[in-house]
């Protein structure tokens, strides 16, 4: 029975001592309760995109009515000959002051008949009118970066973080009761 005693007593105290030899858990990182820098191998980089759009302005014609425009460029002519022809005719009427007054009625009367005659015979031109219809559309710019997730190791133990760089090969980091970057 002492025995038993003896051994339970040597296996406790083994157990016992063993725990608070241990070290705390940031010895392995080589933390003393003091903060500091040091550099982990970085292990990997993925950089994390996001599609990228640019504004754009689209402008196209569209109809918005027509016009008529009517060429009666021949009216004035119709009239002149009218009354041409009407002053010739009314001069051969009548005698002295009273052929005056024909020719001049001849003329007069000859005109109107010449531009009624040509009134209708001008050219139509139909024209569709357009005006200028834009809009803003999104167009697609490509892919842009804007950050990167970093595997990093230290000590034997590795991290992950999330950076807005590459860090290159190595990362400083700050070392006290855990592992980040340091910058």
């Amino acid at each position: 029975m002492k025995r038993l005693v003896t051994t339970l007593t040597l296996v406790a105290t083994i157990a016992t001592s063993t725990a608070a030899l241990a070290d705390p858990p940031w010895a392995r990182h080589g933390y003393g309760g003091e903060t500091y820098i040091d550099y982990a191998r970085v292990m990997s980089v993925q950089p994390l995109y996001r599609s990228a759009y640019r504004p754009q302005q689209v402008c196209r014609d569209v109809p918005v009515g027509q016009e008529v425009y009517r060429d009666n460029g021949h009216q004035a002519a119709g009239t002149l000959l009218g009354a041409v022809i009407g002053g010739v005719l009314g001069n051969t009427i009548g005698k002295g002051d009273g052929r005056r007054a024909a020719t001049v009625a001849g003329a007069v009367v000859g005109g109107a008949i010449g531009n009624r005659a040509t009134a209708g015979s001008g050219r139509e031109d139909v024209r569709t009118a357009y005006a200028e219809r834009c809009r803003t559309r999104s167009v697609y710019a490509g892919d842009r970066v804007i950050g990167y997730d970093v595997t990093y190791r230290y000590r034997g133990d590795v991290y992950r973080t999330r950076m807005d760089h590459d860090p290159g090969r190595r990362l400083r980091v700050r070392v006290d009761d855990s592992v980040r970057p340091a910058e």
